[in-house]
């Protein structure tokens, strides 16, 4: 699990709560905790996991403008 301890500036000023869980949530997104958190969610079959996979692949060319 991502930890974040409230960090003491210079100035001898502790960080506030509100920065030290934007940090947090910053850590978590880059570490993808989240995006593992929902994709064990739930058991797909390989079958609708090859599905999923090919859909996004569909998407993403759209996206670029390719075909």
């Amino acid at each position: 699990m991502a930890t974040v301890t409230l960090k003491e500036g210079k100035d001898g000023k502790k960080e506030t709560l509100e920065n030290a869980i934007r940090r947090w949530k910053r850590k978590v997104q880059n570490d993808g905790i989240i995006n593992d958190l929902r994709k064990h969610q739930e058991f797909l079959k390989p079958s609708v996991r090859k599905k999923l996979k090919a859909k996004e692949a569909r998407k993403n060319r759209h996206a670029m403008g390719l075909r």
